[in-house]
């Protein structure tokens, strides 16, 4: 390597530490002898010098929103029993789902059904697929949402919780009507829950998985007129799929049985 090339060498190198990118210089070593002996164009050189710190850098960047979006658990749609309940579920608009548009259109996603059918494991793959689209995801039950933002009362700080929940491009509500504990512990409950649909609607998009069915929302959330106002704004220009089927909780493959 003559002297000129080894400076040019050691520039590069210094670029890409200026840059915060990893590169070992034996593997800058071994791209240059495999460009000069298969006489690689200038951009295949780059597309290869390149290609693999970006991959990388994406791959993390993937992980890390999965890692933000704090998932109950770590479902795919490619590990879904999608014949265990064949007719409960599209496959063809869930892929669909999987592409993100709807979250790009800032659409709205309810999911009504009873409960153990999947509701859960569509949203949270969806989710994944989101992250890895480059959307910021935040999976939340209801539960946990309601208290969350109950104990944001106590210490003065629902404004800063009001904007954490409205800054996701998708935040999904799960177990929408299994969360009764946490209701009778905060009257101001169903208040709050509106704050965070009022704060995103329009702006981002919300999922929301429920077995409580449209019409007894007044009952559920025990404020007829805020039931509507709700309903009126999660339910606007939402695409909206009614979930039935058996529970795989109560029937699905007993410890040992094949799933798929």
């Amino acid at each position: 390597m003559t002297k000129r090339i080894t400076n040019l060498r050691d520039r590069c190198l210094n670029h890409f530490a200026t840059l915060g990118i990893p590169m070992r210089p034996e593997s800058l070593d071994v791209l240059l002898a495999k460009a000069e002996k298969e006489k690689l164009s200038n951009l295949d050189f780059l597309d290869q010098l390149i290609g693999e710190q970006a991959d990388a850098r994406s791959e993390r960047s993937v992980h890390r929103r999965i890692r933000e979006a704090d998932f109950a658990e770590d479902k795919s749609l490619e590990g879904f029993n999608w014949k265990f309940n064949p007719k409960a579920f599209d496959r063809q608009q869930i892929e669909e789902l999987a592409t993100g548009d709807f979250i790009r259109r800032r659409a709205n996603l309810i999911m009504v059904g009873w409960s153990g059918v999947g509701k859960s494991h569509i949203l949270q793959a969806l989710g994944q697929k989101a992250c890895v689209h480059g959307y910021r995801v935040l999976y939340r039950t209801s539960a946990k949402l309601i208290s969350d933002l109950t104990a944001s009362l106590a210490d003065k700080t629902l404004p800063e919780k009001l904007r954490r929940y409205a800054r996701p491009d998708f935040l999904i509500i799960d177990a929408f009507g299994c969360d009764l504990i946490e209701r009778q512990e905060s009257p101001q409950s169903a208040h709050l829950l509106y704050k965070i649909i009022d704060l995103r609607n329009q702006r981002k998009s919300t999922a929301l998985a429920t077995n409580v069915d449209f019409e007894k929302w007044g009952n559920y959330l025990s404020d007829g007129p805020l039931a509507m106002a709700f309903l009126d704004r999660i339910v606007e220009k939402a695409i909206i799929l009614k979930v039935q089927g058996k529970s795989y909780r109560a029937h699905g493959p007993r410890e040992g049985e094949q799933t798929a």
